[in-house]
């Protein structure tokens, strides 16, 4: 029910539920073909098509509608004020300069916050799919048919992760949809998806699939369908269907500067989801593999400074101690090259692949280390319901300060803000920025160095000294701490010859 968004260079990632906002839009009267004019003997006939056209016509949905659109289902979500020690707490008196003037009085009688959603089937006891945001902290969920049936949803279960929810209701012989496989959708290929949008119930709208593995911040589990298919606010949780009616995804979030859809959407392969819906039937939570790393993209910087001849793989930033990569013998600066026999082209393809693992799995990986291949092997682990990270660390100089050629003024860290870090030994913090190697590589103040290559930075001096030895001409990879993550940057040292 809560309202989901991500923010990527000012340009808002939004879930796509809510309470239905009218938008208004122009009206336009239908275009009328002119007649095309009749071949006169003195007009010559076009040439005739050397290969027959590629694209022969547009889809019909009508067959496709009727007999699957019954299997989707309307979710309207209720969750009671909550309230302070004297009233609500969206009580406006609150907060009012004329506050005085009610203190006493009692609030107004709390209303009920509303929201819509879709759904859909997916057997004939009553088992319903949706999105996870769709039902979050609601007190009462009600599923309606398009029969005009109603039925109050018991919740079974939601993963926040993979933003899916499974409800029952108290009913038999329902339509239900059928799957089909995200993987043999094809980028180009006509998608529908049927939905509440704006509370408007059972809207079709139809697009193509426009690319096929996306991933979005903070859904590393995810590995998205995007679609030019028109979604908007209610149409969270509903199905994306192929043109063989089957269910390829749960429409999810869309891309957007103003809230309502611009072209570009993003759907839950069906796959991911009842992989989910099977754990959250049978034990209310979700049993997700656990590596233990943190990783990052390779750009084609960093993929020279690694030795790579482009950028392929994830780059381990951190290994958490006593994690199954801790165990293999992961370190931070490896690239994982292959996972369990599969390539990891981008750092986003592994967290799926992890977390569809089963718990207690050796999983073989290939990773770069040093400019060589090595072969390791991890035995996956249960990755915890609420990973709950270290806060961050503030940091100032303890008046050991010098300057590097990296353009940086850096300090050496004291043993407690080690301590506060989770940082066993060495580092600097970097207390000022100026221009130079370290602006442009994207040093910022307030992060702390802690490798530069493959060698740890044990002080200030020991800073000082690796950048004399380093070889001139190539980036070198510098592990940089940055808030409760860490990072690779590619540095470009400056040349000592001036």
């Amino acid at each position: 029910m809560n309202t989901k968004s991500l923010v990527i260079s000012g340009v808002v990632v939004a879930a796509v539920a809510g309470s239905a906002i009218f938008l208004p839009t122009a009206w336009h009267s239908p275009a009328i073909a002119a007649t095309p004019p009749e071949p006169s003997a003195t007009t010559s006939a076009p040439a005739p098509a050397s290969s027959p056209p590629v694209v022969a016509g547009l889809p019909d949905f009508s067959t496709l509608v009727e007999r699957f659109g019954p299997a989707v289902v309307n979710i309207t979500v209720k969750q009671e004020m909550r309230t302070s020690a004297r009233g609500r707490f969206d009580d406006p008196m609150e907060s009012s300069p004329f506050a005085p003037f009610f203190r006493g009085l009692p609030a107004p009688p709390a209303r009920p916050m509303t929201g819509q959603g879709s759904g859909f089937i997916i057997s004939a006891d009553g088992l319903v799919l949706t999105n996870a945001h769709v039902v979050d902290d609601a007190d009462e969920v009600t599923v309606k048919l398009t029969d005009k049936r109603e039925f109050t949803a018991q919740v079974l279960g939601k993963d926040k992760l993979t933003d899916v929810a499974v409800l029952r209701i108290d009913a038999h012989d329902l339509p239900f949809v059928q799957f089909g496989n995200p993987e043999d959708l094809q980028v180009g290929e006509w998608v529908v998806a049927i939905g509440s949008p704006f509370g408007f119930e059972n809207s079709v709208t139809a697009g193509i699939v426009s690319a096929k593995g996306r991933a979005l911040p903070d859904d590393t589990y995810v590995p998205f369908i995007q679609t030019d298919v028109a979604v908007n606010p209610g149409n969270s949780g509903g199905p994306l269907f192929n043109l063989r009616g089957e269910v390829v995804g749960i429409n999810s979030q869309i891309f957007s500067r103003t809230g309502g859809y611009q072209g570009v959407s993003f759907a839950i392969p069906i796959d991911v989801a009842m992989r989910v819906q099977k754990d959250l039937v049978a034990d209310g939570h979700v049993s997700r593999g656990w590596l233990g790393v943190g990783i990052q993209g390779m750009s084609r910087q960093l993929a020279e400074s690694f030795g790579l001849d482009q950028p392929r793989g994830a780059l381990v930033s951190q290994v958490m101690p006593g994690s199954p990569a801790a165990t293999a013998g992961l370190q931070a600066g490896d690239v994982i090259l292959e996972f369990g026999g599969k390539a990891i082209n981008d750092s986003s393809d592994l967290p799926p692949l992890v977390g569809a693992t089963r718990i207690g799995t050796d999983v073989p990986l290939k990773v770069l280390r040093n400019g060589k291949e090595k072969n390791l092997t991890a035995e996956i682990a249960r990755l915890a319901d609420d990973d709950g990270g270290e806060p961050e660390a503030t940091l100032g100089s303890n008046g050991n300060e010098s300057r590097s050629h990296l353009g940086v003024a850096v300090a050496d860290l004291s043993d407690s803000q080690r301590a506060q870090l989770g940082i066993e030994h060495g580092g600097v913090v970097v207390t000022q920025v100026s221009d130079g190697p370290a602006a442009e590589a994207g040093i910022r103040r307030g992060d702390v160095l802690l490798q530069l290559g493959r060698e740890q930075i044990d002080g200030s001096q020991k800073l000082r000294e690796l950048l004399d030895k380093a070889p001139q001409g190539k980036p070198i990879p510098i592990l940089v701490r940055r808030g409760e993550n860490t990072l690779f940057l590619a540095l470009q040292p400056a040349s000592r010859n001036g």
